[in-house]
């Protein structure tokens, strides 16, 4: 077995969940904060068949786009040579983890 854990912004959690639902998987999710605009994200737990791995992961690849934000500041207040630049970064897409799950049990 594999266990896949996947880091999704918050926004796009129902969206994967429902998908990995839909589509058989199961999967349990905690919320965190993180990255370099401390936006607040879920990590998946899903664990599945070797053989399941590859679909697990194109399901999550389909539902997780990357967009680009750019935080619009009040740049008009100043001076062109003294105007902050843009800040941009990536949301919304999914970084995956996986590992092998040397035993698997249910108390």
């Amino acid at each position: 077995m594999k266990m896949i854990m996947a880091v999704v912004s918050r926004d796009e959690t129902e969206r994967v969940l429902d998908a990995l639902v839909n589509a058989g998987f199961t999967a349990t999710f905690s919320e965190s904060r993180g990255g370099m605009l401390r936006q607040a994200q879920s990590m998946l737990f899903i664990a599945v068949e070797k053989a399941e791995l590859d679909r697990a992961l194109g399901i999550i690849a389909e539902t997780c786009h990357s967009r680009v934000a750019v935080e619009s500041s009040e740049a008009e207040q100043f001076p062109s040579f003294l105007r902050p630049k843009p800040v941009t970064a990536e949301l919304g897409s999914a970084v995956v983890f996986v590992w092998d799950i040397d035993r698997f049990e249910t108390f």
